[in-house]
């Protein structure tokens, strides 16, 4: 390597493509501990494994400030789509016409897949009746022409309760929204609108916890928090009722509802040495702390294949 590469530049070669042991051994060398603002938004359902990978990230460069906004993947995508971001989260990949506002405005990014969730179907602790759904069910409670017709649990199984459904599920700015009307419906972003919506998973928690007739769907990770305010219903996937847990959606026997998530990276960001630095350690570290916030980690090729193919954008972007 010739004399003129600056020692930042060889803590970011190392970072972009080296172990744990490289990573700490370059924060001990550099000259001093690097410094900056790293913006990240976009998923409700990313966010807590973003929030855990930052947490962490601090420990090891304190200086570096890493922000993370919830604005839904929609809402995220369009602030990165206009530079505003540095990494978006994503629980969908992006969309069309999010690549043509990329395009337009000369914005070039990388997608990265960090972990598997499972989405979740849950009621209130004290409805007794309901112990899995179907598709074809979950179909006719949420599709369009659902609104104003399905307002009663005994219209689903004639043995449930006289009683009204009351629905939660987050809005139509949501990946999570996103990916269960495609999976459910048959269709991306269409289903009722006569349902309490929200981007905040912790108000859709509290609705279906207050509420015995309560009904909604978010990110398995908000459930794993939540235990004891809500029940899991299982899914019958064709063959059997199965529930969302680390071998169900890792192994594909909870489908439809399992699906990868995403960060993406702007090419402008990674000539910053701090951003780099971030999602090295995002990629290194996602398996145990997506784990740890009751996600599901990737097998550890692509983990591996993600680093190869990020450190590959890092170099094409100097």
């Amino acid at each position: 390597m010739k004399k003129i590469v600056t020692i930042i530049v060889l803590a970011f070669i190392v970072m972009a493509c080296g172990n744990k042991k490289d990573q700490k051994e370059t924060v001990q060398n550099d000259s001093g501990k690097l410094e900056g603002t790293i913006k990240v938004d976009g998923s409700s359902t990313v966010y807590p494994i973003t929030e855990a990978v930052a947490e962490e990230f601090r420990n090891v460069q304190p200086n570096i400030k890493v922000t993370i906004g919830v604005s839904g993947t929609g809402g995220g995508f369009q602030k990165f789509s206009r530079g505003e971001t540095n990494i978006s989260d994503a629980s969908r990949p992006i969309k069309d016409k999010e690549i043509a506002a990329c395009k337009e405005n000369n914005i070039n990014y990388i997608q990265l897949e960090v972990a598997y969730d499972g989405l979740a179907v849950l009621v209130n602790p004290e409805n007794t009746w309901v112990d899995s759904f179907t598709v074809e069910e979950l179909k006719k409670i949420w599709e369009p022409d659902a609104q104003g017709k399905i307002m009663k649990w005994n219209q689903i199984r004639p043995e449930w309760p006289n009683e009204e459904i009351h629905l939660f599920g987050p809005g139509v700015a949501s990946g999570t929204y996103d990916y269960f009307t495609e999976a459910i419906v048959g269709k991306s972003g269409s289903s009722r609108g006569d349902y309490t919506a929200s981007e905040d998973d912790h108000i859709l928690v509290q609705g279906i916890a207050g509420d015995k007739y309560g009904l909604g769907f978010f990110g398995l990770a908000y459930y794993v928090e939540n235990k004891d305010k809500l029940t899991l219903i299982g899914v019958n996937n064709g063959a059997e009722v199965v529930k969302p847990t680390l071998e169900t959606v890792s192994n594909g026997t909870y489908a439809p509802l399992s699906r990868p998530l995403f960060i993406y990276v702007n090419s402008t960001s990674v000539k910053q040495p701090e951003v780099v630095a971030f999602v090295h350690y995002y990629l290194e570290n996602a398996g145990k702390l997506s784990k740890d916030v009751g996600y599901i980690p990737l097998p550890e090729n692509l983990y591996k294949k993600s680093k190869e193919d990020f450190h590959a954008f890092v170099e094409s972007n100097k």
